[in-house]
């Protein structure tokens, strides 16, 4: 994951999405980031002015939840490569903050060409630097305090343990890509309910062999969509990613989204597939928000975030595809495909160049 400040850097993140490269935009504040924990090898900020040190390193503290145990930090800033006053107040305070973080640093590199240069560190990997230090600063964090919550949760100057049983997630690193796609991660177990009502790593393979089988029957050749424009690809309701998983052989990179009010399976998503708008995906979806808000606001938010030219795929009971369809024609889209049968229907559509009229009033 790559940060990004929210205020001038905004377009940086469209220069990466344009280039086919994921990107997000994560601004640091007083939530916790939207991910579980121990999910990201490592985590880049250049040109980096977050101030990480300040309240008790909340911030810094909120990318040790979300890295792996070994995980690096990569910062590059001006406090690493410059020696002004501010500058070396900042490099002494992270340095007194990583290091009673208990990470390690491994290298400080300059660059020739622009005289800019970047610090790496590393999370450890066991809970031993914890327990030997003088100072129990920043504390860890209380047991009744999950790692994995991301909604809404208040950042804490806490530290959070090492998972080390072998049979917990984070423990171990996911298996080398791509064979990570097909097999349930190591800690998902028999005695755990999937989704779908089966032990979760059964119901794991059934989903990624379900979208393997839908991808390559139907998603290619049957909805009128030509797969070698579309690079950046959200599924809308991701579940465990198979979606995602089916489309490793394309050159494209998926967004995966989870709905608040559904099963969190982040966890197993983010150790099979990496992050990831050409093209939406949605998977009864609309026919589950139907019960809980309007669609207008939704639909509206769908043609926002797709590129003229760019797809929507939807599988759905028939009466919400039908309810999409008359969304997406009201928006100009062209209809490529809609077929119903019994209790689901298909949709792709694509969108055009339309833009409403912008009101002129009179004078």
């Amino acid at each position: 994951m790559s940060f990004a400040p929210k205020d001038e850097h905004d377009a940086q993140i469209q220069f990466a999405l344009e280039r086919g490269i994921p990107a997000i935009s994560a601004v640091m504040g007083t939530k916790r980031l939207q991910f579980p924990r121990n999910v990201f090898d490592l985590v880049h900020c250049a040109r980096c002015r977050v101030p990480w040190h300040i309240d008790g390193g909340k911030l810094l503290l909120e990318l040790n939840r979300v890295l792996r145990p070994g995980g690096y930090f990569v910062w590059s800033a001006t406090p690493v490569y410059q020696k002004l006053g501010e500058d070396v107040e900042i490099w002494n305070a992270m340095s007194n903050l990583t290091v009673s973080m208990c990470w390690e640093l491994v290298t400080i590199k300059m660059d020739k060409l622009n005289s800019a240069g970047f610090a790496i560190y590393r999370k450890p990997t066991t809970n031993e630097c914890y327990e030997k230090r003088n100072q129990m600063t920043p504390p860890m964090c209380q047991n009744e305090d999950d790692p994995n919550a991301a909604w809404y949760v208040p950042l804490q100057a806490c530290v959070h343990r090492v998972p080390v049983d072998k049979d917990e997630r984070g423990s171990q690193w996911p298996e080398a890509w791509p064979h990570r796609l097909q097999r349930p991660p190591y800690w998902l177990n028999s005695s755990q309910m999937g989704i779908y009502g089966r032990p979760a790593p059964q119901d794991f393979t059934r989903d990624y062999k379900h979208w393997r089988y839908v991808v390559s029957t139907s998603y290619m050749s049957g909805l009128g969509i030509n797969w070698s424009n579309v690079r950046n690809v959200m599924d809308m309701r991701a579940v465990y990613g198979g979606f995602a998983a089916a489309l490793k052989d394309l050159q494209v990179w998926v967004m995966n989204v989870v709905n608040v009010n559904s099963p969190d399976t982040l966890p197993i998503i983010y150790d099979t597939y990496p992050r990831s708008y050409d093209l939406l995906h949605a998977d009864h979806l609309f026919s589950q928000l139907k019960n809980r808000c309007k669609l207008v606001p939704v639909m509206a938010e769908v043609d926002r975030i797709v590129r003229p030219g760019g797809k929507l795929i939807v599988r759905d009971e028939p009466s919400a595809v039908t309810e999409v369809e008359n969304f997406l024609k009201s928006l100009h889209w062209e209809i490529l495909f809609a077929f119903s049968k019994d209790q689901e229907g298909v949709l792709s559509a694509q969108k055009g160049n339309w833009q409403p009229d912008t009101y002129q009033p009179s004078s």
